[in-house]
């Protein structure tokens, strides 16, 4: 088993942070984001708008034998900068991984922005072997990026 317990991608987006945060924070948009193919859609989400919110999300992956749902527990939410949650079987507490949003703007229609994938804080065993982290690879959370700079690219203010 590898140490290692995150992955990071980063990519200057052609789009102003608010408007790149303004896609982040809907999960709505979501699956159109996701590189990993996992997500089906939206059970039940509002926009993100502060720390302790929940959005459930329809999946389908082989890892828990077909369909089901997660639970997404926001755990860091600072206005176009921060958007983090601890994702979880719906109806559960989250184990332990996290996924973390940073923007920076860099000028008035430019955003850097850094994707965190972190499962650090997993420490049941029968949890990491059943998920076999890193669920998610590093060219799906770049693909992830890629979408995200189509969508804000053509996505209107």
């Amino acid at each position: 088993m590898s140490d290692q317990t995150s992955v990071t991608v980063e990519r200057v987006i052609d789009a102003p942070v608010d408007r790149v945060f303004d896609v982040l924070s809907n999960p709505e948009r979501h699956q159109s984001l996701d590189g990993s193919g996992f997500i089906r859609g939206v059970d039940h989400a509002d926009r993100i708008q502060h720390v302790g919110d929940v959005f459930t999300m329809n999946m389908e992956g082989t890892h828990m034998g077909g369909e089901y749902q997660t639970d997404n527990h926001v755990t860091g939410y600072a206005k176009d900068k921060l958007l983090a949650w601890k994702t979880a079987p719906a109806g559960t507490e989250p184990p332990g991984w996290e996924w973390v949003w940073e923007l920076e703007s860099q000028g008035p229609d430019e955003t850097l922005v850094r994707h965190t994938y972190d499962w650090s804080k997993v420490t049941d065993k029968s949890v990491l072997e059943k998920v076999g982290f890193p669920l998610v690879s590093e060219r799906d959370l770049q693909d992830t990026l890629s979408k995200l700079a189509a969508v804000t690219a053509s996505a209107r203010p």
